[in-house]
């Protein structure tokens, strides 16, 4: 099932990725006035639970998607009817693989996009790979993507995509942030025992092995259950072994926790670098006064200077966009929810047939094109079926207009990404 697209960018414009009414329904449709059959197009993001934070745009991002496909998309001369029918995966494995088993087995999509962390993608795409229907995935590291679901870098899969970056640019982008503060070099490490914590935590393929070419002692004191409440043993380990370091890849509440819990035991590293938990202001500004000078990947701000294919419109539009429409401060995966739909639609336009599960596949395999993330080439990635997206580095300060202002502190990987401020210990 497949089809190509000429997108329409009126509807995009006026109402969708610039300035649209945030919306909570389930289901986007609209009939193009002359239709010659209907796309769908499943969409699963944690819409509820610890991962919530990450699908906090997606309303915005799909009520633009929507007035961009407003007038349908002309394929080979014929013109489709787009409908995008959204899940959540209640940010749990096996909730994501019923819903995209729903969206497969049911309402019949013809192509699949899922965002946000290896407990949403992984389930997703395979149950994508399973029953042969071509699927787009992002934001997850590539690694745990691909490696954690069996992957073989001499074959890849056949039907499921993904971009992102991958963890040896999270590594490259903290250990450059480190060495622009004066530390001890000892590290402590917060590995949860989920995809992201052991794909992070892993000796051969995580931070492990190259943070000891570095010169950098990594304090692991092993894996814990995402919502413990107590982390008294990890800062424990960090201040026997004066850890002035502390990294990992938390979720958002578990940070919370952890942070707070480090204050009142006395434990006061001079970098926290969190993977994960970090993203979002909403996060930092939980902590008070306390989240000046935390510091994470970053994936995209309004400074990114690339564009969406859909629209025309800038990083920067997308973000003020979003601001204008919600009066929330804007967040990364924006622009990678957007993205999403951008490849979706070029695999569309190019399949000749989205009707035709294995033409889908074939166009998204051939993909090579500018999104408002980034480049997206399926035929140069680190392993099959992965395209990687730029990464740098940034610290949240206080001030702006809002409480929070993320500022990139780290480029070394993307100069074309610009700086923001010089990188700070926390005092």
């Amino acid at each position: 099932m497949k089809r190509s697209t000429t997108i329409t960018r009126r509807g995009l414009i006026q109402s969708g990725v610039a300035g649209a009414a945030v919306v909570s329904t389930l289901s986007f449709t609209r009939m193009a006035h002359a239709q010659d059959g209907m796309i769908k197009i499943g969409f699963v993001s944690p819409k509820t639970g610890p991962l919530a934070g990450f699908a906090e745009s997606d309303d915005y991002i799909l009520e633009g998607i929507n007035a961009a496909f407003a007038d349908g998309i002309e394929i080979d001369g014929s013109t489709y009817g787009v409908e995008v029918i959204v899940k959540d995966s209640q940010s749990n494995p096996n909730r994501a693989a019923d819903v995209a088993a729903e969206l497969i087995l049911d309402d019949e999509v013809n192509l699949m996009v899922v965002s946000s962390t290896p407990e949403t993608t992984n389930p997703v795409s395979d149950q994508c790979e399973i029953n042969g229907v071509p699927c787009i995935s992002t934001v997850a590291p590539w690694q745990p993507w691909f490696f954690t679901r069996g992957g073989n870098p001499a074959e890849g899969f056949e039907y499921t995509y993904h971009f992102f970056w991958g963890l040896e640019d999270v590594i490259s982008v903290f250990t450059e942030m480190w060495g622009k503060v004066d530390t001890n070099k000892s590290v402590g490490g917060l590995f949860p025992n989920d995809g992201d914590g052991n794909a992070w935590g892993d000796p051969e393929l995580g931070f492990p092995k190259p943070l000891a070419a570095q010169g950098f002692e990594l304090t692991d004191p092993g894996r814990y259950q995402n919502l413990s409440d107590d982390f008294s043993a990890q800062i424990s380990a960090f201040k026997n072994a004066s850890s002035e370091i502390v990294t990992g890849v938390m979720i958002p509440p578990d940070f919370t926790t952890f942070w707070t819990q480090a204050k009142q035991q006395g434990y006061a590293p001079k970098v926290a670098s969190m993977g994960k938990a970090l993203l979002f202001p909403v996060t930092v500004e939980a902590l008070g006064d306390a989240g000046q000078n935390l510091s994470s990947e970053v994936w995209w701000t309004p400074t990114h200077p690339f564009s969406s294919s859909i629209s025309g419109q800038s990083a920067k539009d997308v973000a003020d966009g979003y601001t204008e429409a919600t009066g929330r401060q804007w967040t990364q995966p924006i622009g990678f929810a957007h993205a999403l739909f951008e490849v979706a639609a070029d695999a569309l336009k190019r399949s000749g047939d989205p009707t035709d599960y294995d033409r889908v596949r074939d166009a998204l395999a051939e993909t090579d094109m500018n999104t408002v993330v980034g480049p997206v080439n399926f035929q140069n990635g680190p392993v099959p079926n992965v395209s990687k997206t730029p990464l740098v580095g940034g610290q949240w300060r206080l001030g702006g207009d809002f409480k929070y202002d993320m500022v990139v502190t780290a480029n070394g990987d993307a100069p074309d990404v610009p700086l923001g401020g010089d990188m700070e210990a926390i005092s």
